[in-house]
């Protein structure tokens, strides 16, 4: 079963209150932040590879390669079967990710069937391609696809945020996160971008003080 797709800002806003309704935390983290942003995505290959772009670098620096990429046209699958390895190291990518654009681009992925499968399919047809680890498959699941129930529990952003508002003694491992966030169903989606945004508030203070 696919569940709930976030579509615009009034499903977000629907999720959100539902999860103010639901814990306490929550609504306090709501407040702080206020409205949640949509972050709907295209789905399809672009924003797969983008995903590949930004691991383990700065938005910044994710940004520069990806308008690189965007400038020599190598940002769809037949532009990147056709290029040699030193054009796409030529934009930014190492050599790992020169690795893992071509394993992308070489896959072929379907994905207009993607839209139909249910997450855990979706995460493990993902998940088989090298370089696509279990985060980046949840990521596009959440954000490409609108699922509403998609959590990523190893990001560690989300990780913080939680064990901030939640007042927990550490940051909690992928497991006990997981299991966690079981009772945020059928908006876990939803949770993890109310989580983000709180972390960023949370930062914003530390800096601040």
């Amino acid at each position: 079963m696919v569940g709930r797709i976030i579509e615009t800002d009034a499903c977000v806003a629907e999720g959100a209150a539902y999860l103010a309704r639901l814990k306490p935390e929550f609504a306090t983290a709501l407040e702080l932040t206020g409205p949640l942003p949509l972050r709907r995505k295209p789905d399809g290959f672009e924003p797969l590879l983008n995903a590949i772009c930004g691991q383990q670098i700065s938005v910044a620096a994710a940004n520069a390669i990806w308008a690189r990429l965007e400038k020599a046209g190598l940002t769809n699958a037949q532009a990147i079967r056709k290029a040699s390895d030193d054009e796409i190291k030529a934009c930014g990518m190492s050599r790992p990710k020169t690795r893992y654009t071509r394993a992308l681009a070489a896959h072929d992925i379907d994905f207009v069937a993607l839209r139909s499968l249910p997450n855990d399919q979706v995460v493990a047809r993902l998940t088989e391609v090298v370089g696509i680890g279990r985060w980046t498959a949840e990521i596009y699941a959440m954000f490409s696809l609108g699922r509403a129930d998609v959590f990523a529990p190893g990001d560690l952003a989300l990780q913080e945020a939680a064990k901030t508002l939640f007042e927990l003694p550490e940051r909690p491992t992928e497991k006990a996160f997981s299991k966690l966030a079981q009772d945020w169903t059928p908006w876990r989606g939803v949770a993890a971008r109310l989580l983000w945004a709180y972390y960023r508030v949370i930062k914003q203070r530390e800096g601040i003080t």
